[in-house]
């Protein structure tokens, strides 16, 4: 039996890296989830790449049609995952899209099904808004994942309405606008995560623009935890197949800023 999403917060601030399954490739890809959890990674995020990833910035569109063109499928991504439950049961979820979702088989519960018999804890769709995730968390729920809510500096008289319903973890986006790293973020985190413990006892992640050291130990000092994607995917970009030791001590130098905070 595999750790749940909230395992990932039982021993104080998490942290959180995103992977974009097969860059450079699946192998790697099943290396580099060894490597972060050596590292001390809480939770990983695995991304399955799609065509046009409205919330991704430059950096993980471009990871994304690097993975496509190499050949990394649904299935693919399901049959590593096979692999890495036989050696770990750190929880992870998948971040995608509706329509790689829809698309799967016979749709929504074909993918959501096959992903809760290989061991996934959840799913992240950034592109489903609040009002229309209960097609989605309904089969989640069914299948024992947490469809995870994510919450905008913009959300504010929202972030109690979705707060009630979350499950796992609230992902709390740190700027507007899509993934990249950021030189600062002047969001109002603290704020932020208040009005979701106000509404619901569920840890608080932050996510979108951290990429030091620093910057990850402010946002865990005001949350639960920090979520860190386009930073480990210009590593893999910039060593393709010679990135996990790179990505491993990059995941160590921020989980350990995490601790900190």
């Amino acid at each position: 039996m595999s750790k749940k999403v909230a395992d990932a917060f039982a021993n104080g601030k998490a942290f959180i890296p995103f992977i974009t399954c097969g860059d450079p490739s699946l192998e790697v890809t099943e290396q580099l989830v060894y490597a972060c959890e050596e590292a001390g990674a809480d939770l990983i995020e695995l991304g399955i790449p799609f065509s046009d990833p409205t919330a991704e910035g430059p950096v993980i569109q471009a990871a994304n049609m690097r993975a496509l063109a190499g050949g990394v499928t649904t299935d693919k991504i399901f049959a590593m995952v096979e692999q890495i439950r036989q050696k770990t049961d750190i929880p992870m979820v998948f971040m995608t899209y509706a329509n790689v979702v829809f698309s799967y088989g016979k749709g929504t519960e074909d993918f959501i099904g096959r992903a809760a018999e290989i061991g996934m804890n959840g799913l992240i769709l950034p592109d489903v808004p609040f009002e229309e995730k209960e097609e989605f968390d309904s089969v989640c729920r069914q299948y024992g994942l947490d469809l995870i809510s994510l919450i905008a500096p913009t959300s504010h008289e929202r972030i109690k309405m979705i707060a009630k319903e979350a499950n796992g973890f609230v992902y709390c986006v740190s700027s507007l606008g899509v993934t990249g790293t950021r030189t600062e973020i002047t969001t109002d985190i603290g704020a932020m995560v208040r009005l979701v413990k106000e509404a619901k006892d569920v840890p608080c992640a932050v996510g979108f623009g951290i990429a030091t050291p620093e910057q990850a130990k402010n946002m865990a000092s005001q949350s639960d935890g920090a979520i860190v994607g386009s930073a480990i995917v210009k590593l893999c970009a910039a060593y393709g197949t010679e990135c996990v030791p790179k990505v491993k001590e990059y995941v160590k130098a921020m989980k350990d800023a995490v601790r900190e905070a």
